[in-house]
């Protein structure tokens, strides 16, 4: 009976690509683009799934680590850090598929998205590694209990990587659902359009 019912609504409902070719797609900056350019998706689209896929897969890795780690522990606790790594891995895996979101809503070109997505994602990943490196060797449970310089500058380049890979791709999301004031993007890269503003 649960399969015949699903099967019934699924002749019943449009599915995600019906509904997606049904949409308008005017000049307007509220216009729905057709995501697939032969049959695949986007590069900028696809490129920042498949990293959103990898963190996740990396996610699932650690998580193998850290329970190697609870059982052969005499307290059964993992190392902190890689307590942290694998935590992290698995945020930062939704936090990439937010971006593929934004990626694919934002009016900026492909290769405008795809820049600052993967700026985004370098850090993400560079933080899950460097989390990594101090969970395997095991030489401190705080990274920042005496920091160095280069600590400091690593901390400044990700707090400008990530607010601004982010900022790029919300930019681009507002451009195109709401448009900039006199008029729309049309696709153009941020610097024109901000200047188009001005």
């Amino acid at each position: 009976v649960f399969w015949g019912e699903v099967l019934n609504a699924n002749r019943m409902s449009p599915t995600v690509v019906q509904l997606a070719t049904s949409c308008p797609r005017g000049d307007g900056p509220r216009r729905y683009a057709d995501l697939t350019m032969g049959g695949a998706l986007r590069y900028d689209i696809g490129t920042t799934l498949l990293a959103a896929g990898l963190v996740f897969l990396l996610a699932l890795v650690l998580g193998v680590w850290k329970y190697r780690q609870i059982m052969v522990a005499e307290d059964h606790r993992a190392h902190p850090y890689v307590d942290i790594a694998h935590r992290a891995a698995l945020l930062y895996s939704f936090a990439t598929l937010l971006l593929a979101v934004f990626v694919e809503l934002s009016a900026w070109p492909a290769w405008v998205n795809l820049t600052a997505a993967m700026v985004a994602v370098f850090f993400f990943v560079a933080a899950i590694l460097s989390y990594i490196y101090h969970g395997a060797r095991r030489d401190t449970v705080n990274q920042f209990e005496n920091p160095d310089r280069a600590t400091g500058i690593s901390m400044v380049l990700l707090i400008v990587g990530e607010i601004g890979g982010f900022a790029v791709l919300l930019a681009g999301f507002i451009a195109r659902q709401f448009g900039w004031p006199g008029g729309h993007t049309g696709g153009m890269d941020p610097v024109t359009a901000l200047r188009q503003i001005a």
